[in-house]
């Protein structure tokens, strides 16, 4: 299914998911020369017809119809997480490459079922992990690997955000645990494959979790409970760039319900210094990060991406160039058949640490 580098159309991508996909996917595409979006899809009507209205794009709410149209050749599913395994199964079935939001599904095992229709049918499967396309992210990655604090001693990563910290916020699918909601799908996800994309593969997981606020007003009224995890401590242990003999201890605290939290901070402690990446933004998950080296017996220092991890196009929404820097690697692996990383195999790793950390919710 690779399509030839040389192919003078752009590819054609349709959009499943109407909040990301339509305030951050849909943006970005229009900055991909060789993606085209073609289509949107969305189950309700009414919502559906108001995005294609003022995107001039066309509309399903139909999956199969879209699967259907030739026009498609891609799709991007950015829909909440429950039936965003179902509608990829279906898509990969139907010979459609992917972009797909994380966590992928709900369970490792579905993830691998995925992994091995797109395999079978030689599809290429984009994961959103989009930190692995923010320029600093790039720059701690590169550093790590020329030795830049020696052999990692120990990792730490506070995630503490205040987005559910208002116990007012509406009952949503993100409030049940069944459906993808909680902390773990919607940070532990990004943690995991940025601890084993910098560090290494994960040894052990161990979680602890929590519900702090259990009810929310449900939309139609009352009281719904909330069952889906909002504080996440996790101990894990990882082997230093795949080398089973040099295990890292790590510990990762998440929350959405921090008020007045700190952000987003990863601190690595090693042999030969420390490294320090972090931002207290809480708006903008992407603009804000800072990087701090500090050597062995040195100053600290503020550190720069290099010029070559700079994003060519910038925009007011953080979201929307890293996001567009994971379209165009896609875009790359489509037209030469290349394996995509992120994809499916990064999808797995995240998602086994997420099934090992959500054992017992109090």
């Amino acid at each position: 299914m690779a399509l030839s580098s040389s192919s003078p159309s752009p590819i054609g991508v349709a959009i499943a998911g109407l909040g990301f996909g339509e305030s951050v996917h849909l943006k970005a595409l229009a900055s991909q020369p060789d993606l085209q979006a073609v289509a949107l899809w969305h189950p309700r009507r009414e919502r559906l017809d108001q995005a294609c209205l003022e995107h001039n794009l066309p509309g399903y709410d139909d999956w199969e119809a879209l699967l259907s149209d030739p026009r498609v050749q891609a799709v991007i599913i950015a829909t909440p997480p429950e039936p965003r395994f179902a509608l990829a199964l279906q898509a990969l079935k139907a010979g459609k490459h992917l972009l797909l939001e994380k966590p992928v599904a709900l369970k490792a095992e579905s993830v691998a079922e995925l992994q091995r229709v797109a395999i079978q049918n030689r599809l290429s499967v984009a994961v959103d992990y989009e930190y692995r396309a923010v320029p600093l992210f790039m720059q701690a990655a590169r550093m790590l690997e020329e030795g830049a604090v020696g052999t990692p001693w120990l990792v730490k990563l506070d995630w503490l955000m205040s987005s559910r910290a208002d116990a007012s916020r509406p009952w949503s699918w993100y409030s049940q645990r069944d459906a993808g909601g909680g902390v773990l799908g919607a940070l532990g996800t990004h943690a995991f494959d940025m601890l084993a994309w910098l560090i290494g593969p994960m040894r052990s997981v161990q979680g602890l979790n929590s519900v702090s606020i259990k009810e929310r007003p449900h939309p139609s009224g009352g009281m719904a409970p909330v069952d889906a995890e909002d504080v996440s401590l996790i101990q894990m242990q990882l082997d230093w760039q795949g080398r089973s003999d040099q295990r890292v201890p790590a510990q990762v605290n998440l929350a959405s319900v921090a008020r007045n939290g700190r952000g987003c901070w990863l601190e690595i402690y090693g042999s030969h210094g420390s490294l320090t990446l972090g931002s207290a933004n809480q708006k903008d998950y992407v603009h804000g990060f800072g990087l701090w080296h500090t050597p062995m017996g040195e100053a600290t220092r503020n550190i720069e991406a290099d010029a070559e991890f700079m994003f060519p196009t910038t925009w007011s929404d953080g979201r929307v160039a890293p996001v567009a820097r994971i379209q165009s690697w896609w875009a790359r692996s489509i037209q030469t058949g290349s394996p995509m990383v992120p994809g499916l195999a990064e999808g797995l790793v995240s998602q086994q640490a997420c099934d090992q950390s959500s054992i017992g919710i109090d």
